[in-house]
């Protein structure tokens, strides 16, 4: 028998944020310049999530060089997500970026420009042209939006983890959150959800322990539809020194890996494929560099110290200007010189999938918005470098205008609300299975045989939580957050078997080859008995319409 609390509504905001990256605090600035009242909740710190993972010394945007690149990157975009994407969406997004990059600006946060003679390094990972790249620098960007925030009058709530959307007469119009106080109730008219992606149900991810992939299994229990969750960025990182670290992809060319008992870990054959490995950042299976991620991994898997690194004699004398400016940060932050041996393997990086959304960022729940990297359809298979913050900054812009003018024809939240508080036993040992058993068969090589054993492991450790009533809130939130990290690694499998191709992020040992029939994308919905994965229909229809 599940323990059933009554929670009071503790605190009330026309428009309530979930999540503090780029979009969430694009999200929060908007709907307060709309003039609403808003409260951004989130489950680290401000600032926190993989829009400012210290990975780097910051955020790369691109957009649209002129108005007449506007239709070619919206095309590009498309092409470089094998067909994944939702042409609508990614219309509105080219569209935004120009003015949500002069915002920006105008607040007075420091961009960086790629103005100089080594500009052709500036290319986007996957892209083929110079466009218009920024940089936002982080403590530009923390001091200026801190600020912003509080001069509108944003009340945030750091260290605040949310369990449950509050749903009423079909509407979304709160959350149940957990605090160091305990469990709460916030109630809203409008609800912005920009948790982040699902990094955390790998081992080895480059983003921060807030970014759980909790918020995909709140949008799916309230009525969401997920969309190309079997899209997932891997890419090579630190293991050691500065573990965590995001590897730049642009010094492949100048390196000699080994394994750790000295090996060399390439053939020379594969040697030639470095400079095409040095011209993007995530792994991709479409491209014949795609033996190096393999070689990576495949060392990684038997050996957790990773691939040795060492950097040419060479180009430590005289190195690059995108080397160099690099390094100069990575010693400056992470105390790690050329001179050093470094260690290397494959981690998770982004999400490509998540929620689906409209171009007005909403999500098909009435007073349910989402933003950033929780959702989906606006990346596909792969998607062009300096994207994702754009798309946060945008979208984030676009879901806080549109929960504004949501507010105004909404009633106020109820004033109480009941919640589930269940807790159950073993969920730091569940999470270190999960992490680890996706770590091992849902990351750059997947099969048949290690997805449906990914599978088998998520069932076994659903049913191997044993609840029981509890009002520890700690307690209480960690089990929410086991649950919903298990439901969304289910739905990463189950999308991942069912894509019985490869095509950009995803790799399948047993379907190599990209199949030309398999252009849609998969849609993930919550019914009654349990996930439901099938290809979209509708937007299979819709392609064929225009080809007609």
């Amino acid at each position: 028998m599940k323990y059933v609390m009554r929670l009071e509504r503790a605190r009330n905001s026309d428009v309530l944020v979930l999540g503090s990256g780029i979009a969430g605090v694009s999200a929060a600035m908007n709907a307060a310049k709309a003039g609403c009242s808003v409260t951004l909740a989130c489950a680290g710190n401000l600032f926190s999530g993989s829009s400012f993972y210290p990975g780097t010394w910051g955020l790369g945007l691109i957009g649209p060089a002129d108005d007449a690149d506007c239709a070619e990157l919206a095309a590009t975009i498309q092409s470089v997500g094998r067909g994944m994407t939702d042409l609508a969406v990614v219309d509105a997004f080219v569209k935004g970026i120009r003015p949500a990059i002069e915002q920006v600006r105008s607040l007075g946060v420091k961009l960086r420009r790629a103005n100089n003679s080594a500009q052709k390094e500036f290319i986007p990972c996957f892209d083929h042209k110079h466009r218009d790249w920024n940089g936002i620098e982080f403590s530009s960007a923390k001091a200026i939006f801190s600020e912003r925030l509080k001069t509108l009058g944003v009340n945030v709530i750091s260290r605040c983890e949310t369990l449950e959307l509050v749903q009423r007469d079909g509407r979304v119009c709160g959350a149940v959150v957990a605090q160091a106080g305990g469990l709460a109730y916030i109630g809203c008219r409008a609800l912005v959800l920009a948790t982040g992606g699902y990094g955390g149900i790998f081992k080895y991810h480059l983003c921060t322990e807030d970014v759980s992939g909790l918020g995909q299994t709140l949008a799916l229990n309230a009525g969401c539809e997920l969309v190309n969750m079997e899209f997932m960025q891997m890419m090579p990182g630190y293991i050691s020194p500065a573990y965590q670290t995001v590897f730049n992809e642009k010094t492949f060319r100048f390196t000699e890996m080994t394994c750790p008992d000295g090996t060399p870990l390439l053939r020379e054959e594969q040697k030639k494929l470095l400079v095409q490995r040095s011209t993007y950042g995530p792994f991709t299976s479409r491209l014949a560099s795609r033996e190096i991620d393999y070689a990576i991994f495949n060392v990684f898997q038997k050996d957790e110290r990773g691939v040795v690194v060492r950097y040419k004699d060479d180009m430590k004398r005289d190195p690059p200007e995108f080397v160099q400016t690099y390094f100069n940060w990575l010693r400056s932050a992470r105390g790690v010189t050329m001179d050093d041996t470094i260690h290397i393997g494959i981690f998770a990086h982004a999400a490509n999938g998540g929620v689906r959304i409209a171009p007005d960022a909403s999500t098909g729940v009435p007073g349910l918005f989402a933003a950033g990297e929780v959702t989906g359809g606006m990346h596909g298979a792969d998607r062009i470098g300096g994207l994702s913050t754009a798309n946060g900054l945008v979208f984030g812009g676009i879901a806080g205008r549109s929960a504004a003018l949501y507010c105004e024809e909404t009633p106020e939240p109820p004033q109480t609300v009941e919640f589930a508080a269940i807790a159950a036993p073993g969920c730091q040992e569940a999470l270190s299975e999960l992490r680890t058993v996706m770590s091992r068969e849902g990351m750059v090589v997947r099969s048949e045989q290690g997805l449906k054993n990914a599978l088998d492991t998520v069932y076994e450790l659903r049913e191997r939580l044993e609840e029981h009533p509890s009002e520890n809130g700690a307690e209480i939130a960690r089990t929410r957050r086991m649950y919903g990290q298990l439901c969304t690694a289910e739905c990463v499998v189950q999308a991942a078997l069912l894509r019985k191709e490869s095509r950009g992020s995803h790799c399948r040992s047993d379907y190599p080859e990209e199949n030309v029939e398999l252009v849609k994308q998969i849609v993930i919905r919550k019914t009654e008995n349990g996930l439901n994965a099938q290809f979209d229909r509708r937007q299979e229809e819709c392609r064929s319409q225009k080809k007609n």
